[in-house]
């Protein structure tokens, strides 16, 4: 049966988890533990914690001496902040310097809603990924979620992670399934049309998938959460295998999962469709109405793929 937690609240309570039995572990936010869900791991574990107020270049900062002092470091907070705000500490502390700090971006891409273009996250994937040495990914599903952080508190590069606010739908129905960096996970197959999406944009896709398949079109859908580093070979058999591809993402069309993949086929060039946000401020409402009026929806995904496979097979 389906299932909607919030990928949030999944990675703070696996996080407290691991810091009960590893000291190392810290966790650093700005007057968010609230939105980060990190209320419990303030009360349970208040020598593994740092609160900075409202000062993200000061988090950023002070997480990454910690991480050179040998602390595993959760920089946590809102996304649309420390990939604005704090951005030049993020590319010199973290990057730059290679120190091993995880940031997590909560309420990314669209998910404030009514709040408005100063909250969201549209830009992330773009800017970090030109980043050397700094890995970007974007979990599915609270499944995914769990599996990834033990394996982030050991990791030894920095690392911007993205989530939303909001519970969301199972992706995965188990957890027989990896989340290995640069490898994307083949969710369903097929030959005429490859869809390709990453965080939130993955449910949705696979719903247009399934679609898809009662209208006698076979699509290919896959789960690109790991941004960087990226499955090169997936996509390069995806341009090779079927006839077009579908991006979809929570992000502007420009810099991000659409624009990586037609860098990586400008060499085996096949059409491309790439849903995401245009150049204008983003429409107020709710996350679903946002996704609905762009077309991040199953029934966007399912329009777009259809024009596609009318227009170019």
């Amino acid at each position: 049966m389906e299932s909607k937690i919030a990928c949030r609240r999944i990675f703070t309570d696996t996080l407290l988890g691991l810091a009960r039995k590893d000291k190392d572990i810290v966790a650093v936010t700005t007057d968010a533990r609230g939105s980060v869900t990190l209320n419990e791991f303030a009360d349970a574990l208040p020598s593994q914690f740092v609160e900075c107020g409202i000062a993200e270049q000061n988090a950023v900062g002070i997480s990454a001496g910690l991480a050179h002092s040998g602390k595993k470091v959760f920089c946590c907070g809102p996304a649309c902040f420390y990939v604005a705000r704090s951005l030049e500490q993020v590319k010199v502390d973290m990057a730059y310097s290679q120190n091993p700090v995880t940031i997590l971006g909560v309420s990314g891409g669209v998910a404030y809603g009514a709040l408005g273009a100063t909250h969201h996250s549209l830009h992330d994937i773009a800017v970090l990924r030109a980043f050397p040495g700094m890995s970007v990914v974007l979990p599915s599903d609270a499944r995914m979620t769990r599996k990834l952080v033990p394996f982030l508190v050991d990791y030894d590069k920095p690392c911007y992670v993205r989530v939303g606010r909001a519970a969301v739908p199972d992706v995965y129905e188990n957890d027989d399934f990896d989340c290995i960096p640069g490898k994307a996970n083949l969710l369903m197959d097929g030959t005429d049309l490859t869809i390709i999406a990453t965080g939130e944009t993955v449910y949705h896709a696979c719903q247009a998938g399934l679609r898809l398949r009662k209208q006698d079109i076979s699509a290919r859908v896959l789960d690109m959460s790991w941004i960087k580093p990226f499955d090169k070979e997936a996509i390069l058999r995806a341009a090779r295998e079927t006839k077009c591809i579908v991006t979809v993402e929570e992000h502007s069309m420009f810099g991000g999962l659409g624009a990586m993949v037609t860098e990586t086929i400008a060499e085996r060039p096949v059409p491309v469709k790439i849903i995401g946000i245009p150049d204008e401020n983003v429409i107020h409402g709710t996350n679903t109405e946002i996704f609905h009026y762009y077309g991040l929806d199953a029934d966007g995904i399912v329009s777009s793929s259809q024009s596609m496979i009318h227009n170019w097979v």
